[in-house]
C-alpha cells in the first residue's frame, strides 16, 4: 500500500460524499495503491450510515466507528494505527482541506523529507476566534520546540509511516507530531496548501481549545528536552533553590549577630526554610522522574535513539 488517507469525522453528514468524491478524483490519476480510513468519532447524525453506504461500493474506503466522541487526536491515532500505507496523510472531514494538494505533499516526501506539513497561507476563517489564537499558538510552539512552522494547526500533512511508529497521541498532541518527529531526527518541510471556507456544518474549534494546546505544549517541551534526563530540569532548580536558601540563611545569621535583629521578626527565616524545602522537593522530583524514565524505556524495550538505516549489518538479514 502506497498511501493511507486518514479522515476524522464528527457530524459531517453533508460533507462526506463530496469529500469522498474529491479524494477519489485527486488520487485516481496518480496510479497509487491507496486507502481512505474514515474514523467516525461518535457522530450523532447520518455520518456513519453514509460512510457505510460508500464503503459497500469501494473496498479502498475503510471505516472505524467509535462508541462515543473521544476527540480528534484519538480519531487520528486510531486511523494511524489501522493505516497500511508507506505514507500517511491526515486531513479534516469538513472540505476545508483540499484533497488535490495530497499529490503535492507526496512529491515533497519524494525529495527526502519525512514530514511535510501543510500551511494554510490564505486561511478562510474568522480572524478573532480562529486566526489570531492560531498565530499566537504557532509562534509559541515554534519558539519552544525549535521546529519553525507557520501552521501547526493544519491537519493536512504527510508522514512517512516509520516516523509515526512509537509516537503516542494524547490530548491535543496530533498538532505537535512534526515537533515530536524532529526529536528522532525526522526531516520536516512545510508546503502552502489551499484552504476553503466551510460550506456545511459548524466548526468544532474555538478559543477554548487554545488553553488545552498550551498545556499540551508544556508536555511536548518536556518530552523534547528532558524525557530521558528529568533530573537535569528539576535538579537544576533544586540546586538554585538551595543556593538561594544558603544566601538567605547567611543574611539572616549576619543580621542576628551584627544587627541584633530578632529572628521572630525576620522574614528571612521563613524564606530560608521555604527555599530549602523547595530545593529538596525539586531534587526528589527529579530522582523520581529518572526512575520513571528508566521504567518507561527499559520495561518496554524502547531505545533512547533512532536509527535511520544500517549498512553491512548481519542482524538485518536475520
Amino acid at each position: 500500500m502506497d498511501l493511507s488517507v486518514v479522515v476524522p469525522i464528527y457530524f459531517e453528514e453533508d460533507n462526506i460524499r463530496p469529500l469522498y468524491e474529491a479524494i477519489t478524483a485527486a488520487l485516481a490519476p496518480t496510479g497509487l495503491q491507496y486507502e481512505v480510513i474514515c474514523v467516525d468519532d461518535g457522530s450523532g447524525d447520518n455520518s456513519f450510515p453514509l460512510l457505510k453506504e460508500l464503503a459497500a461500493t469501494d473496498q479502498r474506503l475503510r471505516v472505524i466507528r467509535f462508541r462515543r466522541n473521544f476527540g480528534q487526536t484519538a480519531a487520528m491515532a486510531a486511523g494511524f494505527e489501522a493505516a497500511r500505507g508507506a505514507v500517511i496523510v491526515p486531513m479534516d472531514g469538513d472540505l476545508q482541506n483540499d484533497p488535490a494538494d495530497i499529490p503535492l505533499l507526496l512529491e515533497k516526501i519524494k525529495e527526502g523529507y519525512d514530514v511535510v506539513s501543510g500551511w494554510r497561507k490564505d486561511r478562510q476563517d474568522t480572524f478573532i476566534n480562529r486566526k489570531l489564537p492560531s498565530m499566537i499558538a504557532n509562534g509559541l510552539i515554534s519558539r519552544l520546540t525549535d521546529v519553525h512552522l507557520h501552521d501547526y494547526g493544519c491537519t493536512l500533512k504527510a508522514y512517512r509511516r516509520e516516523v509515526l511508529e512509537g509516537i503516542g497521541l494524547y490530548g491535543e498532541m496530533h498538532r505537535f507530531v512534526p515537533a515530536l518527529a524532529s526529536r528522532i531526527g525526522a526531516r520536516v518541510a512545510e508546503l502552502p496548501v489551499r484552504h476553503h471556507p466551510r460550506l456545511h456544518g459548524t466548526s468544532k474549534y474555538g478559543i477554548s481549545r487554545t488553553v488545552r494546546v498550551v498545556l499540551d505544549l508544556l508536555t511536548v517541551k518536556f518530552l523534547l528536552s528532558y524525557a530521558t534526563k528529568p533530573i537535569q530540569l528539576f535538579g537544576k532548580w533544586g540546586i538554585y533553590s538551595m543556593l538561594l536558601a544558603c544566601g538567605s540563611g547567611g543574611a539572616m545569621v549576619y543580621m542576628k549577630l551584627f544587627a541584633n535583629t530578632s529572628m521572630n521578626r525576620n522574614p528571612l527565616l521563613i524564606l530560608t526554610a521555604f527555599l530549602m524545602f523547595m530545593g529538596v522537593q525539586f531534587i526528589t522530583l527529579g530522582l523520581l522522574g529518572e526512575l520513571n524514565a528508566r521504567t518507561y524505556y527499559e520495561s518496554q524495550g524502547k531505545p533512547i535513539y533512532s536509527v535511520k538505516e544500517r549498512l553491512n549489518d548481519p542482524d538485518e538479514h536475520a
